[in-house]
């Protein structure tokens, strides 16, 4: 069942994480591995170092012409159109911990709109994902399809609700009941404007695929990146197809380069 709806839904007992999307036989994304924590709106987690995108300005001010620690030759990979970037700034090659942040252009400025704690891939990144390698990939991606359990909250990018497709990817434990109530497909791997849950992989199954900005659990994944369930309704009701949203994600390291 694929359908198009902003109705609303009841909402099921509560969970929270990623778990693994299917490629055939094949699963590849994120795996819940503990307990949800709570996560508040805007809360951020102190990174060793110092997070760009928490430090740079307060929200609503503007942090510059560049993305706030994202070097040259990140920068260079934007599209020049993208006027949106949620920046996931890893706290280290190695770490499941991260800081998601959302800026929004204006004339030639960013101004950072909201932040929120964040995970990645349990073992960390890398730049050449690997299906099942527990890693994320470092990249910049286009943003174009969400999905979910639940109705529509909202979004601007196509919806696809589906709560027979999404459930069938759910780890069966309890905690991970609502991993997926709320999805953003990042375009890893993937064809656009197809469902989050399409299996198609252009660059083949090796390659990984079904990575997802979605709901936190409080641990790190296999590759998705996740975020508290305020910033999800967020990102859905704030990225905007018109102005060519994208995420720019990596370790800090890497993201400066």
């Amino acid at each position: 069942m694929r359908i198009f709806t902003v109705t609303p839904s009841p909402r099921r007992p509560v969970r929270r994480g990623g778990a693994r999307h299917a490629i055939g036989a094949v699963l590849a994304c994120g795996v819940l591995l503990t307990a949800a924590t709570a996560c508040g709106q805007g809360a951020e987690r102190k990174v060793a170092g110092g997070a760009p995108g928490a430090a740079s300005a307060r929200p609503g001010q503007a942090v510059g012409i560049r993305l706030p620690g994202v070097g040259e030759r990140m920068s260079r990979q934007l599209p020049p159109d993208t006027g949106q970037a949620v920046v996931v700034y890893g706290e280290g090659p190695d770490s499941p911990d991260s800081l998601a942040v959302l800026y929004e252009k204006q004339g030639s400025a960013w101004y950072r709109t909201q932040s929120w704690p964040a995970h990645n891939g349990r073992l960390g990144w890398t730049t050449d994902h690997r299906i099942d390698d527990e890693h994320s990939p470092v990249g910049v991606f286009t943003l174009t399809d969400a999905g979910g359990t639940l109705t529509d909250p909202g979004s601007r990018l196509r919806y696809w609700y589906d709560d027979n497709a999404y459930a069938a990817m759910l780890n069966p434990e309890p905690a991970h009941a609502h991993d997926f109530d709320y999805v953003i497909a990042i375009d890893y791997n993937r064809l656009k404007g197809a469902p989050p849950f399409d299996w198609n992989r252009p660059d083949g199954v090796d390659k990984g695929g079904g990575i997802w900005l979605h709901m936190d659990h409080g641990d790190g994944t296999s590759a998705c990146v996740t975020v508290p369930e305020p910033g999800m309704k967020t990102l859905l009701r704030t990225l905007d197809p018109a102005r060519h949203p994208v995420v720019v994600m990596g370790d800090r390291e890497r993201l400066r380069s």
